[in-house]
């Protein structure tokens, strides 16, 4: 017969076993990206947001330096990074290298940086690239300026993340270091989830 200390530490030993099994198997079951992506807005994203009731993506009619008309259902089934900008905006130009070294690292079949500048004209966005040699990123002008009542912004820079299927996942109405870790991890769980 076991003494009573001997299944007091049996049975301990039992619960704590069953303890860490709970907890591996928790945890293995929310590893994946299929989730809310708020749990990646902390450091160089803690601005990062998700809006209860986002507004649709704007189908907005812009152009690009030649004049082509482009729209951002042009991008389904990719993950964009929807940068809102003007160059006599202080914290857009300041953050436009981040864009663009962004879109160096990411850009791809998966991931587009998509920069809409809310300009005068279009002769100012494109010399302001030209200027900084922004050359990753794609020059797109609102003539209309459209977008800024459509997307439901206090200000500029916003930059929205939409999903594959043109779906806002959360937006960041500040400037940011999108070339961080943690927004280059933040891209890569939204890209992850397939959706």
């Amino acid at each position: 017969m076991k003494s009573p200390l001997g299944i007091a530490i049996f049975g301990m030993a039992a619960i704590l076993v069953v303890g860490f099994v709970s907890i591996a198997f928790i945890s293995g079951s929310n590893s994946g990206d299929q989730g809310a992506l708020s749990s990646y807005a902390h450091g160089e994203m803690r601005a990062f947001t998700q809006l209860d009731e986002p507004p649709i993506q704007p189908d907005v009619a812009y152009a690009d330096p030649s004049g082509n008309e482009i729209r951002l259902s042009d991008y389904r089934g990719q993950v964009i990074l929807v940068n809102f900008w003007a160059t006599w905006c202080g914290p857009c130009v300041e953050e436009m290298p981040a864009l663009n070294r962004l879109q160096e690292e990411m850009g791809g079949d998966d991931f587009q940086v998509v920069t809409i500048s809310l300009d005068r004209s279009m002769d100012d966005a494109v010399g302001f690239f030209e200027r900084f040699d922004l050359d990753a990123l794609p020059i797109i002008h609102d003539t209309n300026l459209a977008s800024f009542s459509r997307i439901q912004t206090p200000g500029l820079p916003t930059s929205i993340l939409y999903d594959r299927q043109g779906r806002e996942i959360g937006r960041v109405t500040a400037p940011a270091e999108w070339d961080s870790e943690d927004a280059m991890r933040l891209i890569q769980a939204a890209i992850n989830r397939g959706t």
